[in-house]
């Protein structure tokens, strides 16, 4: 995709929308959009001990639903699955994991995003 695709702008919009949220919380970010088996995961925190794998959904209206409903099944699968190798590449398989959906509604221009937090949004295979 090119950077000029409005989808991938507004993504990068929401990762850093996430981010400032996750930060105000006391979450450090330690890796974004970090590549693994020729995917991506948007954010990878800390909060206190525990590693979090972000995934961040960005909407501008919710005509397609909750941006939160985009997280399926399968999905779920292939963060997991991104996650298990990171947690693999830096070793650490002894360090307490979740995973957490944060979701981006940008509304009208000048507007203040709307920023939902989903700590442990679903089971991982940890």
């Amino acid at each position: 995709m090119a950077a000029s695709d409005p989808r991938q702008a507004l993504g990068q919009r929401g990762e850093a929308e996430a981010e400032k949220f996750l930060r105000a919380l006391g979450y450090r970010i330690v890796g974004r959009r970090e590549r693994v088996l020729r995917g991506d995961i948007d954010l990878v925190a800390l909060d206190g001990r525990t590693v979090v794998f972000v995934e961040v959904r960005s909407r501008s209206d919710t005509a397609h639903g909750h941006p939160a409903e985009t997280v399926g099944l399968q999905k779920q699968r292939r963060v997991a699955e991104l996650a298990n190798a990171y947690i693999r590449r830096h070793r650490l398989e002894d360090c307490q994991v979740r995973i957490d959906v944060v979701t981006v509604m940008f509304g009208p221009e000048g507007s203040r995003p709307v920023v939902e937090h989903f700590q442990n949004a679903f089971d991982s295979p940890w």
